[in-house]
């Protein structure tokens, strides 16, 4: 199988950066999206020309590296499937692809492909945690938790912090995300000591690393690779304005 390849090209984050076309061939269909790139690169290598940089850790769908813009997508055009899980057989063969980083604020570009995404390290450092004592883990049961609590709680924490809700929406917003945190903790009673202080905080975090606002559009879930629920944004707010009115 043969592409074109139209891939964003941006030597350092000063550069304004352009498109450049290339033809990747021998591709196989089960080549996943990230195999591809790595055919591009090689065939770049050999003609001395430098390879596209892009993240990319786990390869499995768990880290949430491979954070990739293709045909305008964040991850590709399949349903909750990061970069890497994406087979080259649900593209046309001689289609034209392209692909671009992560377009948001918060996110700057590095090179190519590849962007900044420590804010979301710094959202998480300012409240995504629970205190506890050091010493021994306690033992699973002695605290019991209504399965249905639990479960909403380990839907909310499959986020891979991928980021790839923040250039799905148009006002690259990471509610999604830090609402996914704030919701896994809220829940538990391990993180109720500090539920209203945490969502002050990162909300605060998130404001200052300059990302958008949420208003509605739903893009982020749609995007999401764990297809995390936009009711968590809800939930984020409801927790906010709590733990801005007990300050």
């Amino acid at each position: 199988m043969k592409y074109q390849i139209k891939v964003w090209r941006q030597k350092n984050p000063d550069d304004t950066g352009k498109f450049e076309t290339y033809t990747v061939e021998d591709v196989i269909p089960e080549m996943s999206f990230l195999e591809m790139l790595d055919l591009l690169n090689e065939q770049l290598i050999k003609r001395g020309e430098s390879p596209v940089e892009f993240d990319s850790d786990c390869r499995e769908g768990i880290c949430g590296t491979c954070g990739i813009v293709i045909d305008g997508m964040a991850h590709g055009p399949k349903r909750a499937c990061t970069a890497c899980e994406l087979r080259m057989r649900n593209f046309d063969e001689g289609a034209t692809i392209t692909v671009e980083p992560f377009r948001a604020r918060g996110f700057p570009v590095i090179k190519d492909l590849v962007v900044d995404r420590c804010a979301f390290e710094r959202i998480m450092a300012a409240g995504g945690y629970a205190s506890v004592n050091t010493g021994s883990a306690p033992d699973a049961n002695t605290m019991l938790i209504p399965k249905y609590i639990a479960e909403k709680a380990m839907d909310s924490a499959a986020c891979i912090g991928c980021g790839a809700c923040v250039a799905a929406c148009p006002n690259g917003s990471a509610s999604l995300f830090v609402s996914a945190k704030v919701t896994q903790l809220s829940l538990l009673p391990q993180g109720t000591p500090e539920r209203g202080r945490r969502a002050v905080r990162m909300v605060e975090q998130m404001d200052r690393e300059g990302f958008g606002n949420c208003s509605n559009h739903a893009e982020c879930e749609a995007a999401c690779p764990k297809s995390i629920s936009i009711e968590n944004i809800a939930r984020m707010r409801r927790e906010y304005m709590k733990g801005a009115l007990s300050d």
